[in-house]
């Protein structure tokens, strides 16, 4: 822990030494409006305000028909980032406008905005997860390790002030584990991290989306500790600079219109969007549908729903412990950080009834080759029957964890016989609490699972 200090005061820092650079990302004769947009490509569940966005032309479209109406010309700047902290120190500069980042990082652009008197504000939603299942601990294959009380005197890779490096914390102290004395923390960029495992210079790696199922997928990982299992939502959102709002609220209106169409796109077309967010970033289209797929751990919706601002006041504490935010009323920050009525007005008198909404589509689908659709089923039984019949054709197959909801590959999920069940745990721990619970119950492999469904 004595090395992640100074890099996390480095990361506050940043925007400190960036606030006298340039000059304001609208700037222009006054005719020409640039907006500036920074985004995270492979934080794949901030598509809807990126790279999915971005690739539909939607913000484009909108800002075209809003000079048409005010007779100003508007060009979009596109800035890829891997983190949502750079994003910060270069909205706090006025070199972004619109920004997407996860739930902690957006408690970080909201105090260093407020400390360095360029307030932020949180506009709407991307994707979220109510149970937390968007950040997962990850360690290599065959590492022994099932449970994170293993992980005592462990190196663990996380990004300090990431909502994984939230999960982690949280996960730590509900296992009696203190995070900062009982393990040793290294904080690194996810892909840092990742090489880090596979050369074994860490034991374990708590990442974002879609690193933990990147690595899973190409077998170079497997799941430790589900996030899934803390049951407090997570999520990623839109933060735009308060001062670009107050001058250009036009631009922030157009660009939620825009967020709400790559919305409905998504839902409409999950392969389709899939393979689109996939070539963007270079991911595999299967581990962008197992977060953003019709049935995937992160639902998008735009609108700000109660309980995600009220995990965010939990999110507070976590990180004054940490030392990334100062002394705050928790209340009072974050009200005056959501700002609802952009979102409002897109949605007008639609807007009470969506707010309420969090349906989410089954977890447990088939996604064969050279099919544009995947196929749903009620339950895993299904599923590995239909699996098992159409061997050597299968490009994914996806099912929910039997104890927290989480959605996992199923080849690289612990299965477990309990009498005439077959269950899916994403985790061996879930498997193990739910053996130690079950008389008899007993793990087997998938490929005996998928012989004993027939």
């Amino acid at each position: 822990m004595k090395r992640t200090i100074p890099l996390a005061a480095a990361v506050l820092l940043l925007p400190l030494a960036l606030t006298g650079c340039g000059s304001e990302a609208a700037a222009g004769d006054g005719r020409t409006v640039t907006v500036t947009v920074g985004y995270q490509s492979k934080t794949i569940n901030t598509v809807t305000a990126g790279t999915l966005l971005r690739s539909l032309g939607s913000f484009e479209r909108e800002l075209r028909a809003q000079g048409r109406r005010d007779g100003k010309t508007y060009r979009v700047r596109w800035q890829d980032y891997a983190t949502g902290a750079p994003i910060t120190a270069q909205m706090v500069a006025g070199k972004v406008d619109i920004g997407s980042m996860g739930d902690f990082p957006l408690l970080i652009n909201a105090a260093r905005g407020k400390q360095l008197h360029a307030p932020t504000r949180l506009v709407s939603v991307t994707g979220y997860n109510l149970r937390g299942a968007l950040n997962t601990i990850v360690t290599k294959p065959g590492s022994g390790l099932r449970s994170l009380s293993d992980l005592r005197g462990k190196n663990v890779s996380s990004s300090v002030g990431s909502a994984a490096d939230g999960t982690l914390v949280r996960a730590l102290q509900r296992a009696g584990l203190d995070p900062e004395q009982d393990i040793h923390k290294l904080n690194q960029q996810p892909a840092v991290g990742a090489s880090a495992l596979q050369s074994g210079s860490v034991d374990a790696l708590s990442q974002f989306v879609a690193w933990p199922g990147l690595l899973a997928f190409q077998g170079k990982a497997q799941a430790l500790y589900d996030g899934g299992a803390l049951g407090l939502p997570t999520f990623h959102g839109v933060t735009v600079r308060g001062g670009f709002a107050d001058l250009h609220p036009a631009v922030v209106k157009a660009f939620l219109a825009a967020q709400r169409d790559a919305t409905r796109s998504l839902q409409a077309h999950p392969v389709d969007a899939a393979q689109q967010v996939a070539k963007a970033t270079g991911l595999p289209p299967e581990v962008v549908y197992l977060y953003d797929g019709a049935g995937g751990l992160a639902t998008f919706d735009p609108t700000l729903k109660p309980q995600l601002i009220a995990a965010l006041k939990k999110d507070v504490p976590v990180l004054r412990a940490a030392k990334l935010t100062g002394p705050v009323n928790v209340d009072s920050f974050v009200d005056s950080f959501v700002d609802d009525r952009y979102v409002k007005e897109s949605y007008g008198s639609g807007y009470a009834k969506a707010l309420r909404s969090t349906a989410h589509p089954s977890a447990d689908e088939v996604w064969l080759r050279g099919e544009v659709r995947t196929h749903s089923f009620d339950g895993p039984p299904a599923l590995l029957r239909f699996v098992a019949a159409h061997r050597g054709t299968v490009r994914a197959a996806y099912v929910a964890d039997a104890t927290t909801g989480s959605r996992w590959f199923a080849d690289k999920s612990v299965w477990v016989r309990d009498g005439a069940r077959l269950l899916p745990f994403a985790t061996p721990a879930t498997a193990d609490a739910w053996t130690r619970r079950h008389p008899g119950a007993h793990t087997l492999s998938y490929a005996t699972a998928l012989e004993q469904s027939r």
